[in-house]
């Protein structure tokens, strides 16, 4: 006997709301893992594709058969398109990738069995006695370097660069250093020069940074090793981030899109890039998206991908020692290449300081390690860490 339309119909909402629900549930469940972008919404549509299914068979509308091939083609669909992601997702995981998250600090923590931290061939002349040691933290490039600094002077311990509650040696990165700096939660930092958002924060904080060169650096531009781009004028650099210059034929390369990659705000390098630009307008960095716990899904700056028409930037010694690649390619920039020699010389474009900053004047102790740090022996260190030393 054929059932009524009602009853179809409180057979369709029985079966339909427990797999709403379980879908609803699933959708949360696979963004918090991730899968936002992707697997939440299909199992948002494969919920609605079963359902239209069970829907469709309880009121009987159309023969069994075209119902089966129709589920199964869009099942197939489904699988096809799930194939597809992967094998882009594998391609895109496959690329190199130059980010912080990349590196671990502790195969430059000081007085660690196996630190790569530079050494003295001396003992330093200079040592740390007191118990209340100098507050060290800063950007992840230069950890190496203050780590070298406390090997050779503080007192031997463990000092975890991760434990901000009880290492007086830790790394933050810079855009928390210059935040844990401006609230007194840290004495010096090592860092490249602040950006004007830090400087205005320090000046709202009533706190003067004072900020002493201790070496060089050069600011770098990379690409795929496959791009036949060797080098870029500082003019294509702004064009290109600002928006201006968009293809690489343009610039000598081929007939494919600039894809330009920015850092997060308030980092080191991001704040030269701004340096650099003058009064140029910076384009709007590529992006993702990521699935917070409490704030939801919120867009944040994507790593650099080091896919064939790509170009980023750090400085130097990051990207070519901390987080290195055989498949990146460091641009020359006018012509010259970011070596050493060109470092030192100053005839490398975007050379520049970094420093050991502080807020006002240093105490005592405090300016005796920075007077060090400048001293032959920290530029020694300076130097057998990687960098150029400002004297």
């Amino acid at each position: 006997m054929k059932r009524s339309v009602w009853l179809n119909l409180l057979f369709s909402i029985a079966a339909v709301v427990p797999i709403a629900l379980l879908a609803f549930i699933g959708y949360f469940i696979v963004a918090l893992m991730g899968g936002f972008r992707f697997y939440a919404p299909l199992s948002a549509v494969v919920a609605a594709g079963l359902c239209a299914y069970i829907i469709a068979a309880i009121f009987d509308w159309f023969e069994p058969r075209t119902r089966g091939i129709a589920f199964a083609s869009f099942l197939g669909l489904c699988l096809l398109a799930t194939g597809g992601y992967e094998i882009n997702k594998a391609y895109v995981n496959s690329l190199a990738e130059v980010s912080e998250q990349e590196v671990s600090l502790e195969q430059y923590q000081p007085f660690h069995a196996e630190s790569k931290a530079a050494v003295l061939d001396q003992p330093a002349s200079y040592q740390i006695t007191d118990t209340v040691l100098p507050r060290l933290d800063g950007a992840t490039a230069l950890y190496p370097l203050y780590s070298a600094f406390v090997q050779a002077v503080y007192p031997e311990d463990k000092y975890d660069p991760y434990d901000f509650e009880g290492s007086p040696v830790v790394c933050s990165s810079t855009s928390y250093a210059y935040k844990r700096l401006i609230s007194g939660e840290t004495d010096i930092i090592f860092t490249a020069t602040p950006s004007l958002a830090q400087e205005k924060e320090a000046k709202l904080a009533g706190r003067e940074l004072v900020l002493t060169p201790i070496g060089r650096e050069a600011f770098v531009f990379f690409v795929n090793k496959r791009n036949p781009v060797n080098s870029l004028s500082t003019e294509q650099i702004m064009d290109i981030y600002s928006g201006g210059l968009t293809n690489w034929k343009e610039a000598g390369g081929r007939n494919d899109r600039i894809r330009a990659f920015q850092r997060d705000e308030g980092s080191g390098s991001q704040s030269m890039l701004q340096k650099i630009m003058q009064d140029r307008t910076l384009m709007q960095p590529p992006s993702e998206d990521v699935m917070g716990l409490m704030s939801g899904i919120i867009s944040r700056t994507s790593n650099y991908r080091n896919y064939k028409n790509a170009i980023g930037f750090s400085f130097l010694y990051y990207a070519s020692q901390m987080n290195s690649s055989d498949e990146l390619k460091l641009l020359a920039i006018d012509g010259i290449e970011p070596n050493r020699e060109n470092i030192s010389s100053g005839a490398y474009p975007y050379t520049v300081n970094f420093y050991a900053v502080t807020t006002g004047t240093p105490s005592p102790k405090q300016q005796e390690f920075l007077d060090w740090i400048v001293s032959p022996e920290g530029q020694e260190l300076v130097a057998k860490t990687g960098y150029v030393p400002v004297n």
